[in-house]
């Protein structure tokens, strides 16, 4: 009899639970990683804050940790539990068998990162999940894997949010940001994932056509350039990083991933036959010059990318379509925030002047200054530069039309005046001539009445649009009301002739001053105007001092030195707000250096630099008494400008100085300071001054004041002017 067999049925294998894995990101850039996730084969893709998790095979993990241009960190997934005090976290970590993904013989670290918890402590819950671990170790085999906190082979993460606790493997090791081609950074560089998502969110990719252009002004460390050469060159971050953190875990699948290497090799040589595109970059600082393009050969990319030392103020369009991407300073510091306002003003103006067709794309942690560069951003995104709220601006040059010709005063013939004719008369005639001149010199701002009727003693100087009125303070034997009354028939008439509101006429008395009463200031907020001179731009103020911070009457002098400066180390001292060293850099000075006891002329004058496109190290500031200086220093110098003021008293340094006393040890203590073969340029405005004998022996003395009086000054020698070299 044949016994019945019981049917055997096959056992099911049970369906393992996809892999989980969490990408982290800097804030803003979620969109983008969320798209490289799905791009590489990512599943069920979630994003969050700073974040994308996304479930799938291994496959999708190590190529994340291969190709993410945007991602810091790549984790595993482990184990999640709902954590209510630190003993939790040591029973749960205790029932992960460790051994599973690495040995005894590794080292391991243990992060933490805890949001809304109660848990308060990261390092000590940190500290309780590595307990955990070597305590399971020591169980298992008496050996306990030891702690590296800085290269560990192992790094285990915790995350605490409210009370979901997550334990994860580090599956990226070393920050994903760091590409391994970077030897040196300049000043606050950008994270690599930061500048890539930068230059992807300004439109550059791999498709970019090969007539484009990608212009960093402001280059730094070249990480821009260099992002966005590895965007079109199809070229992995992670293909040249040496470790990661699955290097040393026991699932890692060595073959899995040299296929993964080997494909992104294969894509980036493919890549070098495309026709590519310009990426160009400039910086002010030659050292950071120096360090982009060490970072650039690193990177592979020296045939690719052009890197120059240029200013800002020597940007020209190298083609007729492309993008500025830049990243310039913020303007952190309270001491910076004029010149790099003035700094962007400087970029805008160059863009919308001369990158007609191109776009503009600007990373700041200030939009106020976003917007002194471009009035009509057409897209803006928020981001996070480290712990920095930022955004990105996207514009185009046709966004804004550049601002209409300014419209100064201009000759209005009237028969309304009744009073003060004789002044109205010769005001009329000195605009006749001045204003005729000025056209056909393309001067804007210059002086068009000096005192010239002793009864209307003022100065009245035209700033394009706007006229300063100075009134030379009366003698104390003339009647206080009739010069009152005097000033205001001549301010109605000034008004009237040239046609211009009371809102741009601006009137200040100008009286001999003593002490520190030189320094007064009149008004407690101070208002700059931009104003043009000879293709260069200056800030005027018009209310708070008694000077405008542009003396009129050097203007051919300033000139002078530009046509002398190229190549050359200038000396600017007693450099009030910096006219002369911006036309020094104007005309190709190599470096600068600008000495001024005052702060707030110092400030000015790196504005002034700034709104011309100047600045960097070699263009340096000093605030200090310049014939303490002087003696101090011993920099040489190719070409020195020397304009001291006729009398001052500096109660916070206890000095005094005259120049008719004092300008003799000066000019000795400066032509110290001159090299052979150098140029010393040396003003006065005191009426009654006399060189010392002495500096005629010491020195080759050459007066050139008539040469450097300019035409609306000519009614009166305003100033003294020579030139000093050493004998030959």
């Amino acid at each position: 009899m044949t016994q019945a067999l019981t049917p055997v049925t096959k056992s099911r294998k049970k369906k393992k639970d996809p892999l989980v894995f969490t990408a982290v990101c800097a804030g803003g850039l979620e969109e983008l990683l969320t798209g490289e996730v799905l791009a590489n084969k990512g599943e069920a893709v979630t994003p969050g804050p700073g974040f994308v998790t996304w479930s799938g095979t291994m496959e999708s993990a190590y190529r994340m940790c291969l190709w993410s241009r945007f991602a810091s960190k790549i984790f595993l997934k482990l184990a999640s539990f709902q954590v209510d005090s630190t003993d939790t976290l040591y029973k749960e970590a205790m029932k992960i068998d460790w051994r599973n993904h690495f040995g005894a013989d590794n080292t391991m670290a243990v992060s933490c990162t805890l949001t809304k918890t109660h848990l308060t402590h990261s390092q000590y819950a940190a500290l309780r999940i590595k307990d955990a671990i070597v305590d399971q170790f020591r169980q298992n085999s008496r050996n306990r894997p030891d702690i590296d906190t800085k290269q560990p082979d192992i790094g285990i993460n915790l995350h605490v949010h409210q009370d979901l606790a997550t334990l994860s493997l580090d599956l990226s090791g070393e920050s994903l940001h760091r590409r391994g081609y970077r030897s040196r950074t300049g000043e606050a560089p950008l994270k690599e994932t930061l500048a890539a998502g930068l230059v992807t969110m300004s439109g550059w990719n791999i498709h970019t056509p090969p007539d484009f252009t990608l212009l960093d002004p402001m280059c730094g460390a070249g990480t821009l350039l260099i992002e966005a050469a590895m965007i079109f060159g199809d070229n992995a971050p992670g293909l040249y990083r040496e470790q990661f953190g699955f290097s040393n875990w026991r699932q890692h699948s060595p073959n899995l991933w040299q296929l993964l290497l080997d494909e992104a090799l294969e894509r980036e040589n493919a890549a070098l036959d495309k026709d590519w595109p310009q990426l160009i970059g400039y910086d002010a600082d030659t050292r950071a010059v120096s360090a982009a393009r060490k970072n650039i050969k690193f990177a592979g990319y020296a045939e690719r990318i052009s890197i120059k030392n240029q200013q800002l103020a020597g940007l020209r369009c190298p083609s007729g379509k492309g993008t500025i991407l830049v990243n310039p300073p913020y303007g952190e510091r309270l001491e910076e925030k004029e010149e790099v306002k003035y700094l962007y003003r400087c970029l805008g103006r160059k863009f919308h002047s001369e990158f007609g067709g191109w776009q503009l794309a600007l990373f700041t942690s200030n939009p106020d200054l976003a917007h002194m560069a471009h009035p009509r951003w057409r897209e803006t995104f928020k981001l996070f530069n480290g712990p920095i709220k930022c955004k990105l601006f996207l514009g185009d040059s046709s966004a804004a039309a550049l601002p209409p010709p300014i419209e100064g005063p201009r000759i209005h013939e009237t028969e309304s005046i009744t009073e003060g004719t004789d002044f109205a008369n010769r005001l009329r005639k000195n605009c006749q001539h001045l204003f005729k001149w000025a056209e056909q010199n393309q001067i804007s701002c210059f002086r068009i009445y000096d005192g010239d009727i002793p009864e209307y003693n003022i100065a009245v100087d035209i700033y394009e649009e706007w006229i300063h009125v100075q009134e030379y303070a009366p003698p104390a034997n003339i009647d206080p009301q009739k010069s009152k009354d005097r000033l205001s028939t001549a301010l109605n008439i000034i008004r009237e002739l040239t046609g211009t509101p009371h809102s741009r006429v601006f009137i200040k008395t100008r009286k001999k001053q003593k002490g520190e009463s030189q320094y007064q200031k009149f008004s407690k907020q101070a208002k700059l105007y931009e104003v043009r001179e000879q293709g260069l731009r200056f800030l005027v103020n018009f209310t708070d001092y008694l000077d405008t911070g542009l003396f009129l009457d050097h203007r051919i002098t300033r000139d002078l030195l530009r046509g002398q400066a190229k190549e050359k180390k200038f000396l600017n001292l007693f450099a009030y707000t910096g006219s002369a060293t911006v036309y020094a850099c104007d005309g190709g000075a190599r470096e600068t250096t600008s000495v001024d006891v005052s702060a707030n002329y110092l400030s000015r004058a790196k504005a002034n630099l700034a709104l011309n496109g100047f600045g960097g190290p070699y263009h340096e500031t000093v605030q200090a008494d310049c014939l303490e200086w002087l003696a101090q220093t011993d920099k040489t110098y190719d070409l020195i400008f020397v304009d001291p003021p006729t009398f001052s008293n500096s109660k916070q340094r206890q000095t005094i100085f005259d120049v008719q006393l004092d300008h003799s040890r000066l000019l000795q203590l400066a032509m110290n300071r001159l090299r052979p073969g150098g140029l010393l340029i040396f003003s006065t405005n005191f009426k009654k001054f006399k060189l010392d004998d002495e500096l005629d022996r010491l020195f080759s003395i050459r007066e050139i004041t008539e040469q450097t009086i300019p035409e609306d000054f000519s009614r009166k020698k305003i100033h003294r002017s020579f030139e000093f070299r050493h004998p030959e």
